[in-house]
């Protein structure tokens, strides 16, 4: 194997400890931005479905509506977050660059 070959689970590691410009596409995924949001409005909604009135149950069709919707939308910020904690940006784009993927004809720009 030749010595200028490189590892790619090699490239990954550096990549998620690499520069500042790896560090902000991980700190602005957007996966992790809209988990985020999704836990947030989905903890409200269970706060306000533990606390709803038979009155507003009964709207509902005698469902907990609020209660329910929250802890869906509980678990698909939880899932948003685990799936950019679990394969950061960082690590996805180091993978495409050893694989010397850098967007072929579909993602270049005309005039480029």
């Amino acid at each position: 194997m030749p010595e200028d070959r490189r590892d790619p689970d090699e490239d990954a590691a550096e990549a998620t400890e690499g520069g500042p410009e790896l560090q902000a596409a991980n700190a602005f995924d957007l996966r992790r931005i809209i988990g985020g949001l999704f836990v947030l409005y989905g903890a409200i909604l269970i706060v306000v479905g533990v606390g709803d009135s038979d009155a507003e149950i009964a709207k509902a069709a005698g469902v907990h509506i609020n209660l329910w919707a929250g802890l869906g939308m509980l678990a698909l910020g939880a899932a948003f977050i685990a799936w950019g904690l679990l394969r950061p940006l960082s690590t996805q784009l180091a993978e495409a660059e050893a694989a010397g993927d850098d967007g072929g004809a579909e993602g270049a720009r005309p005039g480029a």
